[in-house]
C-alpha cells in the first residue's frame, strides 16, 4: 500500500520544463526579423505591370506613353499614335536625359490628367540608365525665384517591359 502512495505521490509532481533552447532562439530570431522588416520597404519603387490581356476596351485613352531606351537612343512614342521624339544618347546620358525631361513636361502640359508610361528597354541598358530614366518620366525638380526645389509630377504610374527588336536586328538573326 506504501508502494503505491508514493507512485501516486511521484505522478502528481509536475515535470519540470527546460525552455533554455527555444528562449536562446527567440533572443535572437525576434531582432533578426524586426531588422529585416523594417528595411525591406526603405528602398523599394511600386510598378504597376499590365496584367496579360489588358487594353482590350475600344475606348483608348488620349496618349499611352511609351519611352523606349535603346544603345544609341531614348524613343518617345504613343501606342496609337506611334514615333512622337527621338532624342541621341551617343554623346552624353546626362544631356539626353534632361532633353527626355523637357519633352516629358512638355507633353504632361497637353495631357494633365494622363498619369501612366511604360519604359520599353533593350536586354543589354545599365541599371543606373534605367534608374535616371525612370527618375525622369516620373518627377521633374522646378526651382522657382531663388526658392527651394519643388518635384512636379510627371508620369508617376510606371510600366517595364522589352523594347521590340528594331527591323534591321530582325534581318540579321541575332
Amino acid at each position: 500500500m506504501k508502494s503505491r502512495r508514493l507512485r501516486a505521490r511521484r505522478s502528481k509532481d509536475p515535470a519540470e520544463l527546460n525552455i533554455t533552447a527555444f528562449m536562446n532562439l527567440m533572443v535572437v530570431l525576434v531582432p533578426f526579423l524586426l531588422i529585416t522588416a523594417v528595411f525591406s520597404r526603405l528602398a523599394v519603387l511600386e510598378l504597376n505591370l499590365p496584367a496579360p490581356g489588358e487594353g482590350a476596351d475600344d475606348e483608348q485613352p488620349a496618349l499611352a506613353l511609351e519611352v523606349t531606351v535603346r544603345a544609341e537612343r531614348l524613343e518617345i512614342g504613343d501606342r496609337n499614335r506611334g514615333l512622337l521624339a527621338m532624342i541621341s544618347r551617343e554623346t552624353d546620358d546626362r544631356a539626353a536625359i534632361d532633353e527626355l525631361s523637357e519633352r516629358l513636361q512638355d507633353l504632361k502640359s497637353e495631357y494633365p490628367d494622363i498619369f501612366a508610361a511604360t519604359l520599353l528597354l533593350e536586354p543589354d541598358i545599365q541599371y543606373d540608365v534605367l534608374v535616371q530614366v525612370m527618375d525622369a518620366v516620373r518627377v521633374v525638380e522646378r526651382q522657382d525665384n531663388g526658392a527651394d526645389p519643388v518635384q512636379m509630377e510627371l508620369f508617376p504610374d510606371i510600366s517595364i517591359g522589352d523594347a521590340p527588336l528594331l527591323a534591321d536586328t530582325r534581318r540579321s538573326g541575332t
